[in-house]
């Protein structure tokens, strides 16, 4: 795994070691970043939230090509030590704030963030679940771009969310959404 593009261009990131983590591939997240980028324009000075962070590749990313700040939340204690060095070998302590917690144990954010990237565990329906709390706790608003990954054969919907693009790359299904 490694940085696609960016200030940290090809830089290495390190995966949790065992399979309760799934990264998302170099391939998915090329596809991903191109999606954005087409209708974000510039990454430069947003805040994003990477739940399910595991190894915060998705999050990184973002910061890679000059976002302000990430958000990172993640609860297994394999991922969070992934993430942490990965953070510390890319000297990125000062814009990321991570949150050994549940996604669903979020409290109120104090505004939306600009990306909200999620990718949840496989088959679970958590990403749904996850983003109708979010939007009534403040973390998706109007102008919030949201990420869900789910395998190939699942679909995300969710009461007050309009679906903008989906891509299938490999096992995956980038979903891209917008509040109604």
């Amino acid at each position: 795994m490694r940085i696609i593009a960016g200030e940290w261009r090809s830089r290495p990131l390190v995966a949790p070691k065992g399979d309760t983590t799934r990264p998302t591939a170099d391939r998915t997240r090329e596809t991903l970043f191109s999606m954005l980028a087409s209708r974000i324009g510039s990454f430069e000075g947003l805040t994003v939230a990477d739940l399910f962070a595991g190894s915060g590749a998705l999050g990184l990313e973002v910061l890679s090509r000059g976002a302000d700040k990430a958000i990172f939340v993640e609860q297994d204690a394999t991922a969070l030590r992934a993430l942490r060095s990965n953070i510390a070998n890319l000297r990125a302590q000062a814009q990321c704030d991570v949150r050994a917690s549940s996604v669903m144990a979020l409290g109120a954010a104090p505004r939306p963030v600009d990306l909200l990237v999620m990718d949840p565990p496989y088959g679970t329906g958590a990403g749904a679940v996850a983003l109708d709390r979010l939007k009534r706790l403040g973390w998706i608003g109007p102008a919030t771009w949201v990420s869900v990954e789910t395998a190939r054969d699942e679909e995300i919907t969710v009461k007050g969310f309009t679906l903008d693009a989906v891509r299938v790359v490999g096992k995956a299904k980038l979903h891209l959404l917008r509040m109604s």
